[in-house]
């Protein structure tokens, strides 16, 4: 199992933009954008030893499906509809005008693999397409929410997780508690939500709220965490 779990992880990636007719033009060049987004991917998590394999990419309109709400049956239909490989296949849905007014939401890894497809149609993440590298919107358009969301998909929690200073928070010992999510990049004077502690909140990590460009990197305990639920619930799947 340690073998298992430290080895590198090669993950086969199906990159789906999904867009409003009214919209679809503003996407002309949603390729390249999706090849931007594959090695946004890359560079976040080669180094943490996972890589994507960007097996294909596809433009669909569909006005229901580009501006369906998180668990909403338009978004069930949509993956149903698109989605590709087994469970051990990200696939992620880029929606042009994502209901909520959220950036984007991601399902965790379990023991559902490994069965029939339809036990797992639903797995995924659905993302704001214009956080893509390229889109617009600003503050969020260097590619990073896709990394936020796979982190999800790898099994982290935020880091902020519980908004507390103590307790179990996202069950990571070296990424410092927080209290609250982080809003832009706070770093003069440095945020930091649990002052009783040491250190400052750690609003560069991949997994807080912070714009694009302050994200920087996950932990090595993340990494591990990653590591141990790929050989738990997805390798093989």
């Amino acid at each position: 199992m340690l073998a298992r779990d430290s080895g590198d992880i090669a993950i086969d990636t199906y990159f789906h933009v999904v867009t409003t007719n009214a919209k679809a033009g503003q996407f002309s060049n949603w390729q390249q954008m999706a090849n931007d987004q594959a090695t946004t991917l890359n560079k976040a998590y080669n180094s943490h030893g996972i890589s994507f394999n960007l097996k294909g990419s596809e433009l669909t309109k569909n006005d229901a499906w580009a501006s369906a709400k998180s668990d909403s049956q338009d978004i069930k239909d949509m993956k149903k509809a698109l989605r590709k490989g087994g469970y051990a296949s990200l696939n992620i849905y880029f929606h042009s005008d994502l209901g909520g007014g959220i950036l984007g939401t991601c399902t965790m890894p379990s023991a559902i693999g490994g069965g029939s497809a339809s036990d797992y149609n639903t797995d995924g993440c659905s993302v704001n397409a214009g956080t893509m590298p390229g889109g617009s919107q600003l503050g969020f358009n260097q590619g990073m929410t896709a990394v936020h969301e796979t982190g999800h998909w790898m099994g982290l929690l935020h880091t902020f997780e519980g908004n507390s200073c103590d307790g179990d928070g996202d069950l990571i010992d070296d990424t410092r508690a927080e209290a609250e999510s982080t809003d832009g990049c706070p770093t003069s004077p440095a945020k930091n939500s649990c002052p009783g502690l040491s250190g400052v909140d750690p609003i560069h990590n991949y997994m807080d709220y912070s714009i694009d460009s302050c994200y920087e990197d996950f932990t090595p305990m993340q990494q591990q965490r990653m590591h141990n639920l790929w050989g738990q619930f997805r390798q093989g799947k």
